[in-house]
């Protein structure tokens, strides 16, 4: 695993062991980061269920003016601490000890350009966040929410607020994307 572009392109970055946290292979976070584009450029980066750091590290790495790192494990928080220091920057990452439901709750001075998660497979979490995101307005007018998943999990959800735009398969992971309803007020809902 390593930082594909950016300012601390090729740097490798550490994993954490075991079989909870699944890194995004480095494949799919071009094609996201190919997708994202200028997007993510003096981006206010959320990187929940942040596991090893990789997806916001590159986020930074291509410009991101910050990136917030929200993960509970601690083996985990050490890696992203870790791969902070390796890729220089450190100085614009937050990285939060928390339950990533409970992190919502907090007050926000700003509104986030890219939500990332990555949760836990199998357990419905990607749609549990997606449904508490919902009506929440921690996203900006023209941000997006990017949900990372078994393609076997996906299901549609009844959304108020927010909708998918686009959905991208990689062999065993899809990525989804959400943006404000009023963002695209001629797009259908998938």
């Amino acid at each position: 695993m390593r930082v594909i572009a950016g300012t601390a392109r090729g740097r490798k970055l550490l994993s954490v062991s075991g079989q909870a946290i699944r890194p995004i292979t480095d494949r799919v976070k071009k094609s996201l980061f190919d997708i994202l584009g200028e997007r993510v450029v003096d981006a206010l980066f959320l990187d929940l269920f942040a596991g090893t750091g990789s997806v916001g590290i590159e986020a930074l790495s291509r410009g991101a003016r910050r990136a917030v790192f929200v993960e509970r494990s601690r083996q985990a928080l050490r890696v992203i601490g870790e791969n902070l220091k390796t890729t220089g920057l450190a100085d614009r990452a937050q990285v939060v000890n928390a339950d990533a439901f409970k992190f919502l709750n907090r007050a926000f001075d700003e509104k986030f350009d890219i939500i990332y998660m990555a949760p836990p497979q199998y357990k419905g979490l990607w749609a549990r966040m997606l449904l508490a995101l919902d009506g929440r307005e921690l996203l900006s007018h023209e941000g997006l929410i990017i949900a990372q998943m078994h393609p076997k999990e996906f299901v549609a959800l009844n959304l108020k607020s927010l909708q998918l735009t686009d959905q991208r398969q990689y062999g065993s992971t899809l990525l989804c994307f959400y943006a404000i309803l009023s963002t695209f007020p001629n797009s259908a809902i998938l």
